[in-house]
């Protein structure tokens, strides 16, 4: 279980074999074989670490369900280990768990601020609600607001500082987990999972819409 809340922004350093090696230097100084950590929001299990980084195992489902297939060397990665008891819960309830992959459609200023929106699937949208929470990439953020193929999110400028989101333009991709409560509210109500079955914007999900 995680915050959302990015503790160090590390770096890609290759995904081969299904290992994946990441550049790091915080999160793995107490870490230990068979910790949980986050990585761009997917809930890794660390297999080695070093000074230098750590390494983890990757199933072919997280490569079809996220954004990693897309990474490139060097890109930044948003880094976060499991939550302790003792922990301020300063973000919300994220378990790192991805539902899909959206896209960046627009960012403007907005004061201080950058709305940013992301297009997604239609079933990801429907764990999503205007005030509710959703993890982007492994950070907690506040939805401003819900349309009928996309929502958005606020981004205060110290956001945009410690994360992958500097990084972000329009097009990037984005790992989306909607709010667990959410999910479990309506598999009780009868509709099921929001994203079940489902892996997001698929390559050609983005094709098909011209994005």
């Amino acid at each position: 279980m995680f915050t959302g809340i990015i503790e160090e922004v590390g770096t890609f350093a290759r995904l081969s074999g299904g290992v994946l090696s990441i550049g790091a230097h915080l999160v793995q100084s107490d870490a230990h074989i068979g910790d949980s950590s986050a990585v761009n929001g997917i809930c890794l299990t660390v297999t080695s670490f070093d000074a230098q980084g750590f390494s983890a195992d990757v199933m072919p489902e997280t490569v079809r369900r996220t954004s990693l297939a897309e990474l490139t060397r060097g890109a930044p990665l948003n880094l976060e280990r499991a939550l302790l008891p003792t922990t301020r819960m300063g973000g919300h309830f994220v378990s790192g768990h991805i539902d899909g992959v959206g896209k960046i459609r627009a960012m403007r200023e907005e004061g201080n601020a950058i709305l940013m929106t992301v297009a997604a699937d239609a079933e990801i949208l429907r764990g999503i609600v205007e005030k509710g929470s959703v993890a982007l990439d492994g950070i907690s953020l506040t939805v401003a607001a819900v349309g009928a193929a996309d929502f958005t999110v606020s981004l205060i400028p110290h956001t945009r500082t410690v994360t992958n989101l500097s990084a972000k333009r329009i097009g990037s991709l984005l790992n989306i987990e909607t709010d667990i409560l959410g999910k479990y509210a309506l598999k009780l109500l009868g509709g099921g999972s929001p994203a079940a079955g489902h892996t997001g914007l698929t390559r050609e999900y983005l094709m098909q819409h011209g994005f």
